[in-house]
Protein backbone atom coordinates (compact mmCIF):
# COMPACT_ATOMS: atom_id res chain seq x y z
CA UNK A 1 0.00 0.00 0.00
CA UNK A 2 1.29 3.16 -0.59
CA UNK A 3 2.51 5.25 2.11
CA UNK A 4 0.43 8.51 3.07
CA UNK A 5 3.45 10.82 1.83
CA UNK A 6 4.50 8.80 -0.84
CA UNK A 7 0.66 9.36 -1.98
CA UNK A 8 0.73 13.07 -1.27
CA UNK A 9 4.01 13.25 -3.59
CA UNK A 10 3.54 11.11 -6.24
CA UNK A 11 4.96 11.16 -9.78
CA UNK A 12 2.98 9.97 -12.85
CA UNK A 13 4.58 9.85 -16.31
CA UNK A 14 7.32 13.15 -16.86
CA UNK A 15 4.85 15.23 -14.56
CA UNK A 16 4.62 15.40 -10.55
CA UNK A 17 1.04 14.38 -9.66
CA UNK A 18 0.15 16.28 -6.05
CA UNK A 19 -2.79 15.33 -4.71
CA UNK A 20 -4.22 16.88 -1.26
CA UNK A 21 -7.06 16.14 0.66
CA UNK A 22 -9.59 18.51 2.53
CA UNK A 23 -10.37 16.40 5.01
CA UNK A 24 -7.68 17.86 8.00
CA UNK A 25 -9.40 21.42 8.11
CA UNK A 26 -12.37 20.20 8.69
CA UNK A 27 -11.03 17.46 11.26
CA UNK A 28 -9.54 20.15 13.10
CA UNK A 29 -12.44 22.33 13.30
CA UNK A 30 -14.77 19.47 13.98
CA UNK A 31 -12.36 18.77 17.26
CA UNK A 32 -12.77 22.29 18.38
CA UNK A 33 -16.60 21.49 18.01
CA UNK A 34 -16.98 25.16 15.67
CA UNK A 35 -18.14 23.79 12.89
CA UNK A 36 -20.34 25.96 10.70
CA UNK A 37 -22.09 25.67 7.13
CA UNK A 38 -19.45 27.57 5.27
CA UNK A 39 -16.29 25.83 7.22
CA UNK A 40 -17.83 22.37 5.94
CA UNK A 41 -18.43 23.79 2.35
CA UNK A 42 -14.55 25.69 2.51
CA UNK A 43 -12.73 24.42 -0.10
CA UNK A 44 -9.32 25.95 -2.11
CA UNK A 45 -10.55 26.20 -5.69
CA UNK A 46 -7.83 23.86 -7.36
CA UNK A 47 -7.25 23.17 -11.47
CA UNK A 48 -9.81 23.77 -14.44
CA UNK A 49 -12.72 20.65 -13.85
CA UNK A 50 -14.58 19.64 -10.75
CA UNK A 51 -16.72 16.36 -10.27
CA UNK A 52 -19.08 15.94 -7.73
CA UNK A 53 -19.70 12.37 -7.01
CA UNK A 54 -23.07 10.68 -4.67
CA UNK A 55 -23.49 7.05 -4.34
CA UNK A 56 -25.87 4.60 -2.69
CA UNK A 57 -28.16 7.43 -1.50
CA UNK A 58 -30.76 4.28 -0.86
CA UNK A 59 -33.62 6.23 -1.31
CA UNK A 60 -33.23 8.33 1.62
CA UNK A 61 -35.08 11.67 1.14
CA UNK A 62 -34.72 12.77 4.90
CA UNK A 63 -31.74 13.26 7.53
CA UNK A 64 -31.31 10.00 9.08
CA UNK A 65 -29.07 8.33 12.04
CA UNK A 66 -26.46 6.28 9.78
CA UNK A 67 -23.67 4.08 11.73
CA UNK A 68 -20.43 3.45 9.88
CA UNK A 69 -18.90 0.04 10.46
CA UNK A 70 -16.54 -1.37 13.37
CA UNK A 71 -16.47 -4.84 11.51
CA UNK A 72 -14.97 -4.53 7.98
CA UNK A 73 -12.57 -7.37 7.66
CA UNK A 74 -10.07 -7.84 4.96
CA UNK A 75 -8.61 -10.66 3.45
CA UNK A 76 -6.05 -11.59 1.00
CA UNK A 77 -3.96 -7.90 -0.11
CA UNK A 78 -6.53 -6.16 1.39
CA UNK A 79 -6.06 -7.08 4.79
CA UNK A 80 -5.57 -4.59 6.63
CA UNK A 81 -5.88 -1.95 4.06
CA UNK A 82 -8.77 0.34 3.92
CA UNK A 83 -11.55 0.88 3.98
CA UNK A 84 -10.82 -2.35 6.03
CA UNK A 85 -10.10 -0.48 9.14
CA UNK A 86 -12.17 0.73 11.88
CA UNK A 87 -13.18 2.42 14.90
CA UNK A 88 -9.97 3.82 17.24
CA UNK A 89 -8.03 2.27 14.17
CA UNK A 90 -9.20 4.43 11.47
CA UNK A 91 -9.15 7.61 13.99
CA UNK A 92 -5.60 6.95 14.24
CA UNK A 93 -4.56 6.28 10.93
CA UNK A 94 -6.61 9.58 9.85
CA UNK A 95 -5.41 11.94 12.82
CA UNK A 96 -9.09 12.12 13.96
CA UNK A 97 -9.94 13.38 17.55
CA UNK A 98 -12.34 10.83 19.64
CA UNK A 99 -15.09 12.67 20.43
CA UNK A 100 -15.04 14.85 17.25
CA UNK A 101 -17.61 15.16 14.83
CA UNK A 102 -15.28 13.59 12.53
CA UNK A 103 -15.19 11.02 15.29
CA UNK A 104 -18.94 10.84 14.80
CA UNK A 105 -19.39 11.12 11.00
CA UNK A 106 -16.47 8.23 9.63
CA UNK A 107 -16.39 5.77 12.49
CA UNK A 108 -18.55 3.65 14.92
CA UNK A 109 -17.71 4.08 18.42
CA UNK A 110 -19.31 5.70 20.84
CA UNK A 111 -21.89 6.38 18.29
CA UNK A 112 -25.48 6.81 20.17
CA UNK A 113 -23.78 8.89 22.68
CA UNK A 114 -22.29 11.55 19.62
CA UNK A 115 -25.90 11.13 17.71
CA UNK A 116 -27.58 12.83 20.67
CA UNK A 117 -25.09 15.37 20.51
CA UNK A 118 -24.38 15.94 16.33
CA UNK A 119 -27.85 14.91 15.22
CA UNK A 120 -28.64 13.39 11.94
CA UNK A 121 -26.71 13.32 8.97
CA UNK A 122 -28.00 13.45 4.77
CA UNK A 123 -31.10 14.37 3.56
CA UNK A 124 -31.04 15.28 0.03
CA UNK A 125 -32.16 18.81 0.55
CA UNK A 126 -28.95 19.65 2.44
CA UNK A 127 -26.93 17.40 -0.45
CA UNK A 128 -29.02 20.02 -2.71
CA UNK A 129 -27.41 23.08 -0.90
CA UNK A 130 -24.02 21.50 -0.84
CA UNK A 131 -23.81 20.85 -4.39
CA UNK A 132 -25.16 24.60 -5.24
CA UNK A 133 -22.13 26.09 -2.83
CA UNK A 134 -19.73 23.96 -5.42
CA UNK A 135 -21.37 24.86 -8.46
CA UNK A 136 -21.69 28.62 -7.48
CA UNK A 137 -17.86 28.07 -6.89
CA UNK A 138 -17.31 25.99 -10.20
CA UNK A 139 -19.94 26.05 -12.24
CA UNK A 140 -19.42 23.73 -14.61
CA UNK A 141 -18.69 21.04 -12.04
CA UNK A 142 -19.75 17.63 -13.76
CA UNK A 143 -22.29 15.83 -11.07
CA UNK A 144 -22.09 11.91 -10.81
CA UNK A 145 -24.31 9.48 -9.01
CA UNK A 146 -23.20 6.37 -8.46
CA UNK A 147 -26.21 4.00 -8.31
CA UNK A 148 -28.35 2.57 -5.96
CA UNK A 149 -30.18 5.13 -5.90
CA UNK A 150 -33.62 4.22 -6.51
CA UNK A 151 -34.26 1.76 -3.70
CA UNK A 152 -34.51 1.53 -0.56
CA UNK A 153 -37.52 3.33 1.02
CA UNK A 154 -41.32 2.89 1.60
CA UNK A 155 -41.85 5.94 -0.88
CA UNK A 156 -39.56 4.84 -3.43
CA UNK A 157 -40.70 0.79 -3.19
CA UNK A 158 -44.76 2.92 -3.55
CA UNK A 159 -43.66 5.09 -6.51
CA UNK A 160 -41.47 2.43 -8.37
CA UNK A 161 -38.43 4.77 -7.89
CA UNK A 162 -40.17 7.66 -8.98
CA UNK A 163 -39.82 10.22 -5.87
CA UNK A 164 -35.90 9.54 -6.34
CA UNK A 165 -36.18 10.31 -10.42
CA UNK A 166 -37.80 12.98 -9.54
CA UNK A 167 -36.22 14.42 -6.25
CA UNK A 168 -33.01 13.61 -8.55
CA UNK A 169 -33.57 15.46 -12.00
CA UNK A 170 -34.55 18.38 -9.87
CA UNK A 171 -30.78 17.87 -8.64
CA UNK A 172 -29.13 17.82 -12.27
CA UNK A 173 -27.15 14.58 -12.43
CA UNK A 174 -24.48 15.10 -15.46
CA UNK A 175 -24.62 10.37 -15.42
CA UNK A 176 -25.14 7.53 -12.96
CA UNK A 177 -24.91 4.15 -13.54
CA UNK A 178 -26.79 1.38 -11.63
CA UNK A 179 -27.41 -1.58 -9.21
CA UNK A 180 -30.36 -2.08 -7.34
CA UNK A 181 -32.29 -0.37 -9.76
CA UNK A 182 -32.55 -3.21 -11.65
CA UNK A 183 -35.11 -4.67 -9.04
CA UNK A 184 -37.54 -3.00 -10.08
CA UNK A 185 -37.54 -5.02 -13.00
CA UNK A 186 -36.72 -4.74 -16.53
CA UNK A 187 -39.64 -2.66 -18.06
CA UNK A 188 -39.78 -0.48 -14.96
CA UNK A 189 -35.91 0.51 -15.97
CA UNK A 190 -36.70 1.19 -18.93
CA UNK A 191 -39.35 3.60 -18.66
CA UNK A 192 -37.56 5.56 -15.87
CA UNK A 193 -34.22 5.14 -18.28
CA UNK A 194 -35.45 6.35 -21.44
CA UNK A 195 -37.50 9.50 -19.22
CA UNK A 196 -33.80 10.68 -17.80
CA UNK A 197 -32.49 14.20 -18.93
CA UNK A 198 -28.99 13.01 -18.09
CA UNK A 199 -26.64 9.82 -19.13
CA UNK A 200 -27.35 6.09 -18.50
CA UNK A 201 -24.32 4.47 -18.04
CA UNK A 202 -22.80 0.96 -18.06
CA UNK A 203 -19.96 -0.27 -20.19
CA UNK A 204 -20.87 -3.65 -18.63
CA UNK A 205 -24.11 -3.85 -19.05
CA UNK A 206 -24.80 -6.50 -22.28
CA UNK A 207 -27.59 -7.61 -23.93
CA UNK A 208 -27.54 -11.21 -22.35
CA UNK A 209 -29.14 -13.08 -25.87
CA UNK A 210 -26.68 -11.49 -28.39
CA UNK A 211 -23.71 -10.42 -25.38
CA UNK A 212 -23.14 -7.34 -27.25
CA UNK A 213 -23.85 -4.38 -25.34
CA UNK A 214 -27.48 -3.40 -24.18
CA UNK A 215 -28.96 -0.14 -26.38
CA UNK A 216 -30.59 1.68 -23.51
CA UNK A 217 -27.28 2.24 -21.54
CA UNK A 218 -24.37 3.88 -23.15
CA UNK A 219 -20.90 3.02 -22.21
CA UNK A 220 -19.66 6.65 -21.96
CA UNK A 221 -20.59 10.23 -22.38
CA UNK A 222 -18.17 12.81 -23.44
CA UNK A 223 -18.14 16.40 -21.52
CA UNK A 224 -16.71 19.41 -22.37
CA UNK A 225 -15.81 21.26 -18.64
CA UNK A 226 -12.95 23.12 -18.06
CA UNK A 227 -11.25 23.48 -22.04
CA UNK A 228 -10.94 19.81 -20.87
CA UNK A 229 -12.72 16.64 -23.18
CA UNK A 230 -13.72 14.63 -20.35
CA UNK A 231 -15.08 10.74 -20.71
CA UNK A 232 -17.39 9.63 -17.85
CA UNK A 233 -17.50 5.67 -18.18
CA UNK A 234 -20.49 3.64 -16.38
CA UNK A 235 -19.29 0.45 -14.32
CA UNK A 236 -22.77 -1.26 -13.14
CA UNK A 237 -22.56 -3.43 -9.90
CA UNK A 238 -21.07 -6.47 -12.30
CA UNK A 239 -22.71 -9.66 -10.39
CA UNK A 240 -26.94 -8.35 -10.49
CA UNK A 241 -27.86 -11.82 -11.54
CA UNK A 242 -26.03 -13.61 -8.92
CA UNK A 243 -26.83 -11.03 -5.43
CA UNK A 244 -29.94 -10.37 -6.83
CA UNK A 245 -33.00 -12.41 -9.11
CA UNK A 246 -31.94 -12.64 -12.54
CA UNK A 247 -35.08 -13.08 -13.27
CA UNK A 248 -36.40 -9.78 -13.04
CA UNK A 249 -34.07 -8.66 -15.62
CA UNK A 250 -33.15 -11.92 -18.07
CA UNK A 251 -32.79 -9.45 -20.77
CA UNK A 252 -29.23 -8.47 -19.37
CA UNK A 253 -25.96 -9.66 -18.55
CA UNK A 254 -23.11 -7.65 -16.41
CA UNK A 255 -19.80 -8.95 -15.51
CA UNK A 256 -16.85 -6.47 -15.01
CA UNK A 257 -15.62 -7.30 -17.91
CA UNK A 258 -12.06 -5.75 -17.89
CA UNK A 259 -11.10 -6.26 -21.70
CA UNK A 260 -14.02 -4.42 -22.56
CA UNK A 261 -13.37 -1.68 -20.18
CA UNK A 262 -9.85 -1.41 -21.83
CA UNK A 263 -11.72 -0.94 -25.06
CA UNK A 264 -13.66 1.68 -24.04
CA UNK A 265 -10.88 3.60 -22.32
CA UNK A 266 -8.89 3.27 -25.24
CA UNK A 267 -11.93 4.69 -27.64
CA UNK A 268 -12.18 7.35 -25.54
CA UNK A 269 -8.41 8.06 -25.71
CA UNK A 270 -8.44 8.03 -29.44
CA UNK A 271 -11.35 10.44 -29.52
CA UNK A 272 -9.59 13.11 -27.53
CA UNK A 273 -10.16 12.25 -24.36
CA UNK A 274 -8.29 14.11 -22.29
CA UNK A 275 -9.49 13.41 -18.67
CA UNK A 276 -11.26 9.34 -18.46
CA UNK A 277 -13.29 9.32 -14.93
CA UNK A 278 -15.11 5.79 -14.33
CA UNK A 279 -18.48 6.23 -12.73
CA UNK A 280 -18.50 2.73 -11.08
CA UNK A 281 -20.53 0.41 -8.39
CA UNK A 282 -17.86 -2.44 -8.52
CA UNK A 283 -17.05 -2.00 -4.49
CA UNK A 284 -13.89 -0.78 -3.23
CA UNK A 285 -11.88 -3.86 -3.61
CA UNK A 286 -13.22 -4.51 -6.79
CA UNK A 287 -12.29 -1.39 -8.05
CA UNK A 288 -8.53 -1.13 -6.87
CA UNK A 289 -7.49 -4.86 -8.44
CA UNK A 290 -9.22 -3.50 -11.77
CA UNK A 291 -7.14 -0.25 -11.78
CA UNK A 292 -4.54 -2.11 -11.68
CA UNK A 293 -5.16 -4.24 -14.69
CA UNK A 294 -6.74 -1.53 -16.97
CA UNK A 295 -4.78 1.12 -17.75
CA UNK A 296 -5.54 5.15 -18.88
CA UNK A 297 -8.52 5.75 -16.25
CA UNK A 298 -7.64 8.71 -14.28
CA UNK A 299 -10.54 8.57 -11.97
CA UNK A 300 -12.65 5.76 -10.24
CA UNK A 301 -15.19 7.06 -7.93
CA UNK A 302 -16.10 4.11 -6.15
CA UNK A 303 -19.31 2.72 -5.13
CA UNK A 304 -21.68 0.24 -3.73
CA UNK A 305 -19.57 -1.24 -0.93
CA UNK A 306 -20.67 2.27 1.36
CA UNK A 307 -16.99 3.45 2.36
CA UNK A 308 -16.33 6.57 3.16
CA UNK A 309 -13.00 7.73 3.21
CA UNK A 310 -11.38 11.06 3.92
CA UNK A 311 -8.92 10.84 1.04
CA UNK A 312 -8.37 8.80 -2.24
CA UNK A 313 -6.47 5.84 -2.34
CA UNK A 314 -3.93 5.52 -5.53
CA UNK A 315 -3.09 2.69 -7.60
CA UNK A 316 -0.31 3.85 -10.05
CA UNK A 317 -1.94 6.44 -12.21
CA UNK A 318 -5.91 6.08 -11.10
CA UNK A 319 -7.07 7.57 -7.91
CA UNK A 320 -10.01 6.09 -6.27
CA UNK A 321 -12.58 7.93 -4.42
CA UNK A 322 -14.90 6.25 -2.09
CA UNK A 323 -18.01 8.75 -0.90
CA UNK A 324 -20.14 6.85 1.35
CA UNK A 325 -23.93 6.40 1.18
CA UNK A 326 -27.02 7.11 2.32
CA UNK A 327 -26.72 10.75 1.67
CA UNK A 328 -24.29 11.11 4.26
CA UNK A 329 -21.36 12.56 2.25
CA UNK A 330 -20.79 14.36 -1.16
CA UNK A 331 -16.82 14.72 -2.15
CA UNK A 332 -15.54 17.18 -4.43
CA UNK A 333 -12.54 16.67 -6.57
CA UNK A 334 -11.33 19.51 -8.36
CA UNK A 335 -8.41 18.55 -11.04
CA UNK A 336 -5.68 20.20 -13.04
CA UNK A 337 -5.68 18.39 -16.13
CA UNK A 338 -3.40 19.91 -18.56
CA UNK A 339 -1.85 18.88 -22.38
CA UNK A 340 -3.98 15.72 -21.86
CA UNK A 341 -2.67 14.96 -18.33
CA UNK A 342 -3.86 14.95 -14.93
CA UNK A 343 -1.60 16.66 -12.90
CA UNK A 344 -3.19 17.09 -9.18
CA UNK A 345 -6.06 17.03 -7.61
CA UNK A 346 -7.64 18.24 -4.53
CA UNK A 347 -9.98 16.21 -2.79
CA UNK A 348 -12.72 16.91 -0.18
CA UNK A 349 -15.27 14.48 1.54
CA UNK A 350 -17.79 16.75 3.07
CA UNK A 351 -20.03 15.24 5.70
CA UNK A 352 -23.65 16.15 5.22
CA UNK A 353 -24.65 17.28 8.86
CA UNK A 354 -28.12 18.13 9.07
CA UNK A 355 -28.21 20.49 11.69
CA UNK A 356 -25.45 22.78 10.17
CA UNK A 357 -26.35 22.63 6.81
CA UNK A 358 -29.65 24.81 5.67
CA UNK A 359 -31.65 22.73 2.95
CA UNK A 360 -32.59 23.73 -0.27
CA UNK A 361 -36.29 24.97 0.01
CA UNK A 362 -37.09 23.80 -3.54
CA UNK A 363 -35.78 20.66 -2.84
CA UNK A 364 -37.26 20.38 0.70
CA UNK A 365 -40.53 21.55 -0.88
CA UNK A 366 -40.28 18.40 -3.61
CA UNK A 367 -39.20 15.91 -1.02
CA UNK A 368 -42.44 16.82 0.83
CA UNK A 369 -44.26 16.70 -1.87
CA UNK A 370 -43.26 13.00 -2.71
CA UNK A 371 -43.86 11.75 1.15
CA UNK A 372 -47.21 13.51 1.08
CA UNK A 373 -49.63 11.07 -0.02
CA UNK A 374 -47.54 8.57 2.42
CA UNK A 375 -47.04 10.91 5.34
CA UNK A 376 -49.43 9.23 7.84
CA UNK A 377 -48.47 5.59 7.14
CA UNK A 378 -44.66 6.42 7.44
CA UNK A 379 -44.88 8.49 10.57
CA UNK A 380 -47.42 5.81 12.23
CA UNK A 381 -45.12 4.46 15.12
CA UNK A 382 -45.18 0.90 15.79
CA UNK A 383 -42.62 0.73 19.17
CA UNK A 384 -39.88 2.27 20.85
CA UNK A 385 -36.01 1.04 20.91
CA UNK A 386 -34.26 1.34 24.51
CA UNK A 387 -30.94 0.93 22.55
CA UNK A 388 -28.70 1.21 19.16
CA UNK A 389 -30.20 -0.43 16.13
CA UNK A 390 -28.14 -0.60 13.34
CA UNK A 391 -27.33 -2.82 10.59
CA UNK A 392 -23.95 -2.06 8.76
CA UNK A 393 -21.12 -4.17 9.02
CA UNK A 394 -19.32 -8.04 8.19
CA UNK A 395 -21.64 -9.82 10.39
CA UNK A 396 -25.28 -9.34 12.43
CA UNK A 397 -25.50 -5.92 13.64
CA UNK A 398 -28.94 -5.16 15.94
CA UNK A 399 -31.33 -4.49 13.19
CA UNK A 400 -30.35 -7.79 11.96
CA UNK A 401 -31.18 -9.60 14.94
CA UNK A 402 -34.37 -7.93 15.63
CA UNK A 403 -35.56 -9.25 12.20
CA UNK A 404 -34.17 -12.82 12.73
CA UNK A 405 -35.80 -12.51 15.88
CA UNK A 406 -39.52 -11.85 14.23
CA UNK A 407 -38.75 -14.26 11.35
CA UNK A 408 -38.14 -16.93 14.32
CA UNK A 409 -41.18 -16.09 15.96
CA UNK A 410 -43.49 -14.87 13.76
CA UNK A 411 -42.66 -17.69 11.32
CA UNK A 412 -42.38 -20.22 13.71
CA UNK A 413 -38.81 -21.47 12.68
CA UNK A 414 -35.60 -22.97 14.31
CA UNK A 415 -33.27 -20.98 12.13
CA UNK A 416 -33.69 -17.54 10.94
CA UNK A 417 -31.63 -16.31 7.82
CA UNK A 418 -31.49 -12.80 6.69
CA UNK A 419 -29.46 -11.25 3.73
CA UNK A 420 -26.44 -9.09 4.62
CA UNK A 421 -27.12 -6.27 3.15
CA UNK A 422 -25.38 -2.73 3.68
CA UNK A 423 -27.99 -0.26 3.38
CA UNK A 424 -30.75 1.14 6.07
CA UNK A 425 -30.57 4.02 8.17
CA UNK A 426 -29.68 3.48 12.01
CA UNK A 427 -31.76 4.17 15.64
CA UNK A 428 -30.75 5.78 18.52
CA UNK A 429 -31.68 4.88 22.22
CA UNK A 430 -34.75 5.94 22.96
CA UNK A 431 -36.46 6.69 19.68
CA UNK A 432 -39.59 5.61 18.34
CA UNK A 433 -39.82 2.84 15.68
CA UNK A 434 -42.07 4.09 12.63
CA UNK A 435 -43.04 2.43 10.10
CA UNK A 436 -40.40 4.40 7.76
CA UNK A 437 -37.56 3.21 9.76
CA UNK A 438 -39.17 -0.53 9.23
CA UNK A 439 -39.31 -0.46 5.63
CA UNK A 440 -35.92 1.55 5.42
CA UNK A 441 -34.11 -1.44 6.17
CA UNK A 442 -36.13 -3.99 4.56
CA UNK A 443 -37.73 -2.35 1.48
CA UNK A 444 -37.01 -4.53 -1.67
CA UNK A 445 -38.96 -5.63 -4.69
CA UNK A 446 -38.92 -9.53 -3.36
CA UNK A 447 -39.65 -9.29 0.22
CA UNK A 448 -41.57 -12.48 0.57
CA UNK A 449 -40.45 -14.52 3.88
CA UNK A 450 -40.35 -18.15 3.02
CA UNK A 451 -40.51 -20.97 5.53
CA UNK A 452 -39.04 -24.22 4.34
CA UNK A 453 -37.06 -27.22 5.46
CA UNK A 454 -33.35 -27.27 5.05
CA UNK A 455 -30.80 -29.94 6.18
CA UNK A 456 -27.97 -29.32 8.23
CA UNK A 457 -25.30 -29.96 5.76
CA UNK A 458 -27.25 -27.94 3.07
CA UNK A 459 -27.34 -24.95 5.82
CA UNK A 460 -23.46 -25.18 6.20
CA UNK A 461 -23.00 -24.62 1.74
CA UNK A 462 -25.65 -22.03 2.14
CA UNK A 463 -22.71 -20.53 5.02
CA UNK A 464 -19.94 -21.61 3.06
CA UNK A 465 -20.92 -19.66 -0.17
CA UNK A 466 -21.86 -16.48 1.33
CA UNK A 467 -18.69 -16.59 2.98
CA UNK A 468 -16.56 -16.94 -0.41
CA UNK A 469 -18.61 -14.08 -1.59
CA UNK A 470 -17.01 -12.18 1.43
CA UNK A 471 -13.47 -13.44 1.94
CA UNK A 472 -12.64 -15.00 -0.93
CA UNK A 473 -8.94 -13.51 -1.40
CA UNK A 474 -9.60 -12.52 -4.99
CA UNK A 475 -11.46 -9.37 -4.87
CA UNK A 476 -13.42 -10.31 -8.40
CA UNK A 477 -14.67 -13.42 -6.44
CA UNK A 478 -16.09 -11.15 -3.70
CA UNK A 479 -19.65 -11.19 -5.32
CA UNK A 480 -22.10 -10.48 -2.45
CA UNK A 481 -22.55 -7.98 0.51
CA UNK A 482 -21.77 -9.22 4.01
CA UNK A 483 -22.35 -12.17 6.18
CA UNK A 484 -25.66 -14.05 5.56
CA UNK A 485 -27.16 -12.61 9.26
CA UNK A 486 -28.25 -15.79 11.39
CA UNK A 487 -30.61 -16.19 13.92
CA UNK A 488 -31.25 -19.62 16.77
CA UNK A 489 -27.69 -20.53 14.71
CA UNK A 490 -24.21 -20.26 16.31
CA UNK A 491 -21.20 -21.14 13.98
CA UNK A 492 -17.33 -20.32 14.18
CA UNK A 493 -15.54 -18.68 10.94
CA UNK A 494 -12.21 -18.72 10.32
CA UNK A 495 -11.85 -16.15 6.99
CA UNK A 496 -8.18 -17.39 6.35
CA UNK A 497 -9.58 -20.84 5.04
CA UNK A 498 -10.02 -21.95 1.83
CA UNK A 499 -13.70 -21.98 0.15
CA UNK A 500 -15.59 -24.99 2.23
CA UNK A 501 -13.65 -25.06 5.37
CA UNK A 502 -14.46 -21.83 7.06
CA UNK A 503 -17.33 -22.58 8.94
CA UNK A 504 -17.28 -24.80 11.73
CA UNK A 505 -18.83 -25.41 15.00
CA UNK A 506 -22.38 -25.23 14.10
CA UNK A 507 -24.69 -24.98 17.25
CA UNK A 508 -28.62 -24.78 17.42
CA UNK A 509 -28.57 -22.22 20.21
CA UNK A 510 -32.47 -22.78 21.42
CA UNK A 511 -30.94 -26.59 22.61
CA UNK A 512 -27.05 -26.05 22.30
CA UNK A 513 -26.63 -29.01 20.14
CA UNK A 514 -24.55 -29.33 17.06
CA UNK A 515 -26.30 -28.82 14.11
CA UNK A 516 -26.90 -32.26 12.41
CA UNK A 517 -25.90 -32.22 8.26
CA UNK A 518 -28.62 -35.08 8.19
CA UNK A 519 -31.77 -33.59 10.32
CA UNK A 520 -34.18 -31.15 8.68
CA UNK A 521 -34.49 -27.82 10.23
CA UNK A 522 -37.16 -25.51 10.00
CA UNK A 523 -35.56 -22.23 8.41
CA UNK A 524 -37.34 -18.88 7.94
CA UNK A 525 -35.99 -16.33 5.58
CA UNK A 526 -36.42 -13.36 2.89
CA UNK A 527 -35.17 -11.95 0.29
CA UNK A 528 -34.67 -15.16 -1.46
CA UNK A 529 -33.20 -14.88 -5.20
CA UNK A 530 -35.63 -17.53 -6.41
CA UNK A 531 -38.96 -16.83 -8.37
CA UNK A 532 -42.02 -17.57 -7.20
CA UNK A 533 -41.32 -17.56 -2.82
CA UNK A 534 -44.30 -17.09 -1.34
CA UNK A 535 -44.65 -16.00 2.10
CA UNK A 536 -46.37 -12.34 3.73
CA UNK A 537 -43.62 -9.46 3.21
CA UNK A 538 -40.79 -8.87 5.80
CA UNK A 539 -41.82 -5.71 6.94
CA UNK A 540 -45.02 -6.65 7.85
CA UNK A 541 -43.23 -10.12 9.57
CA UNK A 542 -41.19 -7.20 11.53
CA UNK A 543 -44.30 -4.75 12.16
CA UNK A 544 -46.06 -7.42 13.73
CA UNK A 545 -43.20 -8.19 16.55
CA UNK A 546 -42.42 -5.14 17.20
CA UNK A 547 -46.26 -4.14 17.85
CA UNK A 548 -46.14 -6.88 20.09
CA UNK A 549 -42.69 -6.28 22.11
CA UNK A 550 -43.52 -3.18 22.36
CA UNK A 551 -40.29 -2.05 23.73
CA UNK A 552 -37.16 -3.42 21.72
CA UNK A 553 -34.10 -4.07 23.75
CA UNK A 554 -30.83 -5.34 21.83
CA UNK A 555 -28.38 -7.47 23.21
CA UNK A 556 -24.48 -8.07 22.05
CA UNK A 557 -24.96 -11.06 19.79
CA UNK A 558 -22.32 -13.38 20.55
CA UNK A 559 -23.50 -16.18 17.97
CA UNK A 560 -20.33 -15.75 15.73
CA UNK A 561 -16.65 -16.55 16.58
CA UNK A 562 -14.44 -14.98 13.80
CA UNK A 563 -10.68 -15.77 13.50
CA UNK A 564 -8.24 -16.01 11.14
CA UNK A 565 -8.00 -12.38 10.64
Amino acid sequence: MISRRDFLQTSMAAAALLGTSGFGSWARLAAQQALSQDQLLEFDTFGNVSLIHVTDIHAQLKPIYFREPSVNLGVGPNKGEVPHVTGADFRRLYGIDDGSPAHYALSSGDFAALAAGYGRVGGLDRVATVINAIRADRPDALLLDGGDTWHGSYTCYHSQGQDMVNVMNALKPDAMTFHWEFTLGSDRVTELVEGLPYAALGQNIFDAEWDEPAELFKPYEFFERGGVKIAVIGQAFPYMPIANPGWMFPEYSFGIRDEHMQQMVDEVRAEGAELVVCLSHNGFDVDKKMAGIVTGIDVILSGHTHDALPEPVQVGDTIIVASGSNGKFVSRVDLDVRDGRMMGFRHKLIPIFSDVITPDAEIAALIDEQRAPHAEALAEVIGRTDGLLYRRGNFNGSWDDLICDALLTRREAEIALSPGVRWGPSLIPGQDITREDIWGVTSMTYPEAYRSEMTGEFLKIVLEDVADNIFNPDPYYQQGGDMVRTGGLGYKIDISKPQGERITDMTLLATGEAIDPARNYVVAGWASVNEGTEGPPIWDVVEEHIRDLGTVSPTDNTSVTVTGL
